[in-house]
């Protein structure tokens, strides 16, 4: 099983849904770090289970506890250990679905891969495997603020058919962000999205939706072409994400609806002195290398798999049943995505500035 990401800045994660603990091992971050668990913890929070009526009522805190690699409040530059411990684990919960596998859910084709699976909420195709992504993303995401003053935004830009404006070019914040409970900063989309989700609930379904992202306040030049171009490497950090489905930058799939000359980002002596785009139709990124311009993406996600709705289907065996799962399960996921995409993207970007800096040494 690959459970490892990155090349200089490695993080591997461990656990299983309903496991004693989930977690992982930080290899790869430079010494002298300023590091505490109070630097780790908001983004855990904001991932959690149980924090409003549009998730899960699972009841995690979700605290992290750092095991190595800091000492005197400094990181040592040896591996960083982390851990979150699971507290309201209910195996039993997935009695029925141990001989069903769900529609649409990893249940099947694990059992394919490995002859074997943890029947309990999926165990790492479970979502609460990014506990441990999100942890060392945090570390990430500090390091690229002292360094660079990195600022890593995502925010839900649409729920089902409903779709907030574009609010890519603007200065938003993760306190805007959070002010409501479906985490779209158009107020007035927003109220649509949480009503949609509610109601999406109430008759045990599921929806899906996109988040979009912006990172400002990262150099040019990052990016490792041909293979590893810095969208090849988002995309794929985006895409080990449970329940994703799609992947854009920039300009994404409109733009093959563009002329060139339309499409194209002129350049300009910008306010600071430095080369930038009038535009920014390429995402921040030409020929798989960061130009400076802010990084604009989308991701999709999926409705989620695991609904209490009764649906047709068969057993392992192959016999025809109904099934209605039980558990406890988000209607949408995509308010608790945004650490997700945001720590995912932190630990992309930090592995790319280590690799330059390797090479610029």
């Amino acid at each position: 099983m690959s459970s490892t990401f990155g090349t200089l800045y490695k993080v591997s994660t461990f656990g299983e849904s309903h496991g004693k603990a989930v977690g992982a091992i930080v290899d790869g971050c430079p010494a002298n770090l300023e590091l505490s668990e109070a630097d780790i913890q908001p983004q855990l929070t904001r991932r959690r289970p149980g924090q409003s009526a549009m998730t899960t009522a699972r009841d995690e805190a979700d605290k992290v506890i750092i095991l190595s690699g800091v000492e005197n409040g400094k990181t040592l530059g040896t591996p960083i250990g982390l851990m979150v411990n699971n507290k309201d684990q209910r195996p039993g919960d997935y009695g029925e679905m141990s001989q069903v596998p769900r529609p649409s859910h990893a249940d099947f084709t694990y059992q394919m891969k490995y002859g074997n699976r943890a029947a309990s909420g999926g165990g790492r195709s479970s979502a609460r495997e990014t506990i441990g992504r999100v942890a060392a993303g945090a570390i990430a995401e500090k390091w690229l603020k002292q360094q660079f003053n990195t600022e890593i935004i995502s925010w839900v830009s649409s729920v089902g058919d409903i779709d907030a404006r574009d609010m890519s070019t603007e200065s938003l914040t993760r306190e805007q962000i959070d002010s409501n409970m479906i985490r779209c900063p158009d107020e007035a989309a927003a109220e649509q999205m949480i009503a949609l989700v509610k109601k999406t609930a109430a008759r045990k379904d599921s929806v899906g939706g996109i988040l979009t992202c912006v990172v400002r306040n990262i150099p040019a030049g990052l990016g490792e072409p041909v293979f590893e171009r810095m969208e090849a490497s988002l995309a794929q950090a985006m895409l080990s994400i449970p329940a994703t489905k799609g992947f854009e930058i920039g300009s994404g799939f409109s733009g093959a609806r563009m002329f060139g000359s339309d499409h194209n980002d002129p350049f300009e002596l910008k306010a600071d002195g430095r080369l930038g785009t009038t535009t920014n139709f390429s995402g921040g990124v030409q020929g798989g290398i960061s130009n400076g311009e802010p990084l604009v993406f989308r991701i999709a996600f999926k409705p989620p798999a695991t609904i209490g709705k009764a649906q047709d289907t068969a057993t392992f065996d192959g016999e025809a049943t109904v099934l209605e799962a039980r558990g406890r399960h988000d209607p949408c996921v995509v308010p608790r995505a945004i650490p997700i995409v945001e720590t995912m993207t932190a630990i992309t970007l930090m592995d790319f500035v280590l690799r330059q800096a390797y090479r610029q040494a």
